[in-house]
Formats: C-alpha cells, sequence, structure tokens
C-alpha cells in the first residue's frame, strides 16, 4: 500500500451546498474498510460541522478552522492547535461594521469584501495574523496556520507520513493542503488556479470526484493515474548532456553493484539524504557498519550487539525517524536468517502504512543468496535498493523486479552484462568504459538494452570529508601553495587550507601582497582545491587595488572560513 489516507475539503469537494450525498459517504466506508484512514480537512468551524454533518464518524480525524482545530469523532477530542486572537480583534472588527461575523475557537470568518477592513485592523491593531480566502469567505488565523500544518498535527497522532496521502480539494485554502499531499487532485469545479498546480484534475464535481479518487485507491494505489509531473524525484547523478538521471521515491528498485572499494556505500548514502530531504522514511540493512554514520538516521546495534526487533520497529512506527540495522554483532552465518526474520514484519508495516518508503539490502548476494534453500517465499518487493559485489549470486527473482543498475568501479560493463544475464534481460550492448572516480554506468528498464555514464552527484558526508582534507588534510607538494616572496628568497609550503590562512598571516606584507597581485591565492585554489566560487571570491580581492594587506587578509580569511569546517581544538 502506498497511499495509506485520504484527505478532503468538506464545501464544494465532499459536500454539494452543504451536504454529503449518500453514494459518496458509502465510497468513503469501502476505503476506510479497506485500511485506509480518512481525514476532513475544512474551514468551517466545528458547532457548524457537526450540525450539519452526522456521518462525521466515518473519519478518522477532522483538521476544521482551516488548519486551527483538530478533532475526533471517535472520542470526541478537541485539540486547538493556535492561539485565538485576542478578543479585542472581534470587537474592532464588529466596531468597524464587519458583517457577517463569525468567532469560532480559534478562527475568526466574515465574507468578501470585507478583506480591506480585517486587513485595516490588524495593521492597526498591531497583530500577527493572516487572511486566507476560501472563495467568498475570508478567515483570519494565526500566522503559519494553515491546512497543511492541521493535516501534520492529524497526521502525528495517526503515525502517517504525508508521503503517503492523497488529497482532494477546490479552493484557494486548499493550495497547501494539496502541496503538502503526496498526490493532489482538484475536482472539475475547483478554481483554475488551483487546477494548475495540482497533480490530477477530476473530470467529476463535487462528491463524484472524491468516490472516483476512493474507486482508484482501493483498485490499483493510483498507479494507473500517476502525477502530470512528478514533483519528487530522487538524483542519481548527471548525464553527458547535462540532465539529471532520477529514481523514482515510489514503486522502483535499485541495484547497485561493484567491487569492494568502488564507492557502493558512499553513492548510496547519498541517494538515502536526497530521499530523506524529501521527506521519505528509509531503513538499511547493515551488515558491515558502511551506513553508521549517516547524519539523518538512528543506528540500531553495534560492535557488541546485534539491533532488536523491538526497538527497530519503535522507531520506523514514527515517519519521520530512519533506521540502520547495524549486523556486526550477528554472527556470518546468522545474518541470512536474521533478514529473513526481520523482513515479514517490514512488508506488514509497508502494507499497513506505506513505510519505510525505502528499504535498502546491503551485501544482497548474502542476505538475499540465489539459493533454494535460502530463497524466501514472498510477493516481489517493490522500493529496495539491493547492494552488492556479485550481482549474478543475488535471488534471481529479486534482480528481475530492478529498474535501475549503477554500476561503479573498474569494469562497469562486465557488472551489467552479469546482471543481465542473471536477470533475463540479455547481452546488454556495451562498450568497455573507463570511469572516472566520480563516474558510474547507468542503466535503466526504460532505455532497453543500453547504459550511459553518470556522474555521480557526492553525499554531504562526501562532501564534509573532501572539505576537512582541503582544510586540515595533507596536499601533494605539486598541489600545495608556495609562499615564494617577490625575490623567490622564500619557499613555505601550505598543503592545506588552514595552513595557506595560518602562513598567509605570519609571512611579511610584500610577499603577501606579491602573490596577491599576481592573482596566485585564486589560481591555486582553482587548479588544486577545485572551488570556483571560492576561486572566484579571492579573484575579486586581487582585482581590488584599493585592498591595503590587513583588510585582504581579512577578506580571505573569511571567504574560506565561510566554505569549509576547520578543525576545532581543545
Amino acid at each position: 500500500m502506498r497511499y495509506a489516507a485520504l484527505a478532503i475539503d468538506y464545501d464544494g469537494t465532499l459536500a454539494t451546498h452543504g451536504r454529503v450525498a449518500p453514494d459518496t459517504l458509502h465510497a468513503l466506508e469501502q476505503l476506510a474498510a479497506s485500511g485506509r484512514r480518512l481525514v476532513l480537512v475544512t474551514g468551517r468551524e466545528l458547532h457548524d460541522l457537526l450540525g450539519i454533518f452526522p456521518e462525521i464518524g466515518v473519519f478518522d480525524r477532522v483538521v476544521a478552522e482551516n488548519g486551527a482545530l483538530l478533532y475526533t469523532p471517535a472520542t470526541r477530542v478537541r485539540r486547538t492547535l493556535a492561539e485565538a486572537p485576542p478578543p479585542a480583534f472581534a470587537r474592532e472588527l464588529a466596531r468597524r461594521g464587519v458583517a457577517p461575523l463569525s468567532v469560532g475557537e480559534t478562527i475568526v470568518a466574515t465574507v468578501h469584501p470585507n478583506e480591506t477592513l480585517v486587513l485595516a485592523a490588524i495593521r492597526d491593531l498591531g497583530l500577527e495574523l493572516q487572511v486566507i480566502f476560501n472563495k467568498g469567505a475570508v478567515m483570519v488565523l494565526p500566522a503559519s496556520v494553515n491546512k497543511a500544518s492541521g493535516l501534520m498535527a492529524a497526521l502525528e497522532e495517526l503515525s502517517l507520513s504525508p508521503r503517503n496521502v492523497a488529497a482532494i480539494g477546490d479552493a484557494e485554502n486548499d493550495h497547501a493542503l494539496l502541496r503538502a499531499a503526496e498526490y493532489g487532485v482538484a475536482v472539475a469545479n475547483a478554481l483554475p488556479m488551483l487546477q494548475r498546480e495540482v497533480d490530477r484534475i477530476s473530470a467529476r464535481e463535487n462528491g463524484a470526484a472524491v468516490i472516483e479518487l476512493a474507486r482508484d485507491i482501493m483498485a490499483h494505489d493510483l498507479r494507473a493515474t500517476p502525477p502530470r509531473a512528478p514533483r519528487r524525484q530522487i538524483a542519481l547523478g548527471t548525464r553527458a548532456d547535462g540532465t539529471v538521471a532520477h529514481l523514482a521515491p515510489a514503486g522502483g528498485n535499485l541495484l547497485v553493484a561493484g567491487a569492494s572499494g568502488s564507492g557502493k556505500s558512499t553513492f548510496v548514502s547519498g541517494v538515502l539524504e536526497r530521499f530523506a530531504a524529501e521527506g521519505y522514511q528509509f531503513c538499511v540493512v547493515d551488515p558491515k557498519g558502511d551506513y553508521s554514520a549517516l547524519a539523518d538516521a538512528i543506528v540500531f546495534g553495534n560492535g557488541e550487539r546485534g539491533p532488536g526487533a523491538a526497538e527497530v520497529f519503535t522507531a520506523l512506527e514514527k515517519p519521520a525517524t530512519n533506521v540502520v540495522m547495524n549486523l556486526i554483532a550477528v554472527p556470518l552465518a546468522d545474518r541470512p536468517q536474521f533478514f529473513r526474520g526481520m523482513l515479514p514484519r517490514l512488508e506488514a508495516l509497508r502494507a499497513k502504512t506505506g513505510r519505510p518508503h525505502l528499504l535498502v539490502i546491503d551485501e544482497a548476494h548474502h542476505l538475499m543468496p540465489d539459493d533454494p534453500a535460502h530463497r524466501a517465499q514472498r510477493d516481489a518487493m517493490s522500493g529496495v535498493i539491493l547492494v552488492t559485489v556479485h550481482p549474478e549470486s543475488v535471488e534471481a527473482a529479486a534482480l528481475r523486479t530492478v529498474d535501475w543498475v549503477v554500476a561503479l568501479g573498474e569494469s562497469p560493463e562486465a557488472t551489467l552484462q552479469q546482471f543481465g544475464r542473471v536477470a533475463g534481460i540479455g547481452r546488454l550492448e556495451l562498450e568497455a568504459t573507463a570511469l572516472r572516480p566520480t563516474e558510474a554506468l547507468l542503466w535503466s528498464r526504460d532505455a532497453g538494452l543500453r547504459a550511459e555514464v553518470i556522474r555521480v552527484a557526492p553525499s554531504g558526508a562526501e562532501r564534509q570529508r573532501h572539505r576537512r582534507k582541503y582544510a586540515e588534510g595533507e596536499l601533494a607538494p605539486e598541489r600545495s601553495f608556495r609562499f615564494r616572496g617577490p625575490q623567490g628568497k622564500l619557499n613555505l609550503r601550505a598543503q592545506n587550507l588552514m595552513l595557506f590562512l595560518q602562513i598567509g598571516d605570519g609571512v611579511d606584507d610584500e610577499s603577501w601582497l606579491h602573490h596577491l597581485r599576481r592573482g596566485d591565492y585564486s589560481r591555486w585554489v582553482r587548479a588544486s582545491i577545485k572551488d570556483d566560487a571560492l576561486a572566484d571570491e579571492l579573484a575579486a580581492v586581487e582585482r581590488d587595488e584599493s585592498v591595503d594587506v590587513p583588510h585582504g587578509r581579512a577578506r580571505i580569511r573569511a571567504a574560506v572560513e565561510e566554505r569549509y569546517t576547520l578543525p576545532t581544538t581543545g
């Protein structure tokens, strides 16, 4: 299951003239019976909604007052999500003749064209409030409160991720809701501006559009109606023509293969960083401890004990928590069995919540060998990254579900041929390719039998390692900076940026200025540090004929320290 919840606007979407049709209500009951959760997200005040919609109990949560109030129909518990405006605000609106005027627990509402009077009152009272429009309605709420913020509060209570939510609406105040959801739908009667931004425009109006969407979720989990344009894609690397090769965030499998030391874990770490940045949850099965430094994950297991199932699944119940299962302490022979024991629970969690969105299986040839004695009896997995040195030894059924292959290191074409043979694809049309350290061969199912070279985007951790190397590492002598002075009497070597700054501060003014006027500083940074942005900043200092030595040194130090994390002492 990918879409575990449906969020629905009320007026103009679920309801027509304030009423919900019986067939629309029946479709919601069927969707709830399939295991999905339902969230009503409306600008209406709760007491008003309860009076006109007695069947509200079909919803798991109700976000009312345009995001300011959360209600649980099953328990009748309500929770305000923001502070109400001061009473003086409503009194001031009444004094200025604003009518009609409705005051909820947090929301203050009127109609067009009273927004001019409302904005004037907010300005004159010095309040931090926002005005939100809903067709003819004018709603006043605390800053940052909207349908998206209310939806997030509801999903937090339900332990669901917005990346597993479809949403449907019709008006201006639904923009935030549909953007926050993974899949946004506008009903046929929606405002044109809303229709331009959504993933799908229904051919039906009001409740009929809700019925259509509910049935599509149950029938094919929206696979047959993908978004008009992808909103979230994960970069794998850059092609020779400058375009970016992407990994779809759901519904596909990736194989990352190459010899030991070819950069597989570094590449996968970069993918995971970008995955987490888009709000998706991942889980890594890590037999060798290669992913213990991931900044976006909690690591369970270490060199002394293996990960426990209870702690892993307690963490995964929280949509924003990513998990690494470090298996170093699990005996080598027991690791496949450990993985086979965890996999059914992971698949059950996915069936219930749609998460974790991505499962990374490192050492896949060991955990998922192509051996009938160890082959798992299960449905085909999706949303998986398989990482291996030996693709020919990975379970063939799993390889046949792979949609992308990234081959790294020496002889990537041989790696791809091994994959193609075991996966039943046939012989790929490849030429022998000598890859640079930052390159890989990429094959995708859509590309047929051909592969292409991509330049791999480094992970944040890798970029930080490079920064530290240049800040405090040891550049080769021929790549180091040499302070020689105008007569060449000096030979002071700076093998990293920290020493460059230290020696630059201590060298005599004449020597320092000599290198500045020659453009040596920017030339060295461009050639040896390979940081064009920093080199451009240093070049600007070098071209400034009015700069004196103290100010020049300060500007160069500031430019370097802004970009590089220098080591701390103590």
